[in-house]
């Protein structure tokens, strides 16, 4: 049995105008020429165990009509109508587990490549070489929160197509908001603003100590003029007291972990009183530590089939190892996971809202593989399958405000994976892909 998979561009491929050199697929997947995806195209996906993003098992063998790149109708077979196709646009799913796209509620797209970072990276060729290493991944959204230009802004746009896409879509928050006085601050809100971006970005940390951190009068002000102007503002914390203070002032989404003190009733009943959600964003703090001698993951295939050969050679570097281990702020950013760790299960277990997010994009923190090893780490924090699932698909886009994406429900994009293992079961059954779609789109 062939099954269909989205061949996608690895982070090494060149785009030259039409010309695209150098594809690569993850190991194991095959590649057809593409489907017919003109309006009105109809793809019938069948014989797959289907789990919703909400975690709920819809059909051991279950059948998805997708039309003009959304679901159409999807349920177990023998209750759902199926129109007829040729062969050309019926795949068969058989004995695999299909599931919603992972969504990245904290991710980054944008001025990174390699280990460099900097403005002549943030180009659209460049981004779309991100998103579709996210794609070939299984991360069929992602949320970039902060740095976004309007080469991002321009990708955001174009995402609604009936067509699909062959990258992951994007969201963008613009530029992170600096501002240290009220004034500034609402003047920042109003220029980002005209840009329409889906949020609004600020960090209230002072990255232990190094820096100065954004007065909680400057936040207020920003929190107050985006909603003025409609938008959500997530917020970057890592003191318990700083996100109270936000939460008090009306953020609307936290961004990483509590890291300093165990999470508390007071922080959990903001969190609840308006049904906000947290993001742990658990990687973010390993890449910090992790390349103080080589990771165990540079051996996973899952991982080595799309890295750099120069960057695992950099980041094995002796002398940059141990300047890892020398790292004061490395040392204390281990210790902050185990804290992290903990609150997420009190938090889960106390019902407060979990949004799935890595922060990927910087400079080694892998786009796309991250994402799996965050889920990995949400299962070592405590967490089941069942609330790792919801956590990253139907949680991750409620708590964004994306309507679209997240489940397998009739009106929403055909955004979603195969896997040969059940994630209910084992949460590392992610990396057993097979297949992505992006709206039904399969190349």
């Amino acid at each position: 049995m062939e099954v269909e998979r989205l061949a996608v561009l690895g982070p090494r491929s060149l785009v030259l105008g039409p010309l695209v050199l150098a594809l690569t697929v993850l190991p194991g997947l095959k590649t057809r020429p593409p489907s017919d995806t003109a309006q009105g195209a109809v793809r019938v996906f069948t014989g797959a165990r289907l789990i919703d993003g909400d975690g709920r098992v819809i059909a051991p063998r279950g059948v998805i009509v997708v039309r003009n790149g959304r679901i159409e109708a999807v349920g177990p077979e023998n209750k759902t109508t199926v129109p007829k196709v040729d062969a050309r646009n019926r795949v068969d799913l058989a004995g695999q587990t299909v599931m919603p796209g992972i969504v990245n509620a904290h991710g980054h797209v944008g001025d990174t490549s390699g280990l460099q970072a900097g403005p002549q990276f943030y180009t659209e060729a460049n981004l779309l070489r991100q998103l579709r290493l996210y794609a070939m991944y299984g991360v069929t959204t992602v949320v970039s929160l902060g740095g976004d230009a309007e080469a991002g802004f321009k990708l955001r746009d174009a995402q609604a197509t009936p067509d699909g896409l062959d990258r992951a879509r994007l969201f963008v928050a613009g530029p992170v908001i600096t501002a240290t006085t009220p004034e500034a601050a609402r003047a920042e809100v109003d220029r980002i603003a005209a840009m329409k971006p889906d949020w609004l970005k600020i960090r209230v940390d002072d990255n232990l100590g190094a820096s100065r951190k954004m007065p909680i009068e400057a936040a207020r002000a920003v929190i107050e003029q985006g909603h003025a102007r409609g938008l959500r503002v997530a917020v970057h914390i890592f003191y318990l007291e700083d996100a109270k203070a936000v939460l008090k002032a009306g953020a609307d989404f936290i961004a990483h972990s509590v890291r300093d003190l165990p999470v508390d009733d007071e922080f959990i009943g903001l969190l609840k009183a308006r049904n906000i959600c947290y993001c742990p964003t658990f990687t973010r703090e390993v890449s910090t530590f992790v390349y103080e001698k080589e990771p165990a993951f540079f051996k996973d295939p899952f991982f080595l089939k799309d890295a750099d050969a120069s960057v695992l050679d950099a980041l094995r570097d002796p002398k940059r190892q141990e300047g890892v281990r020398a790292s004061p702020s490395a040392q204390q950013y281990k210790k902050a996971l185990q804290m992290a760790k903990r609150n997420l299960k009190t938090l889960v277990d106390r019902g407060v809202g979990i949004a799935f997010g890595t922060d990927t994009g910087p400079p080694a923190r892998f786009q796309g593989y991250f994402e799996h090893l965050e889920l990995e780490m949400l299962a070592g924090a405590g967490l089941t399958p069942l609330q790792i699932v919801k956590a990253a698909t139907g949680d991750a886009a409620r708590c964004m405000g994306l309507k679209d994406v997240g489940f397998l429900r009739a009106g929403a994009w055909a955004d979603f994976i195969a896997l040969k293992g059940d994630p209910l079961k084992d949460i590392t059954a992610t990396k057993t892909l097979t297949g992505v779609w992006i709206g039904g789109r399969v190349e």
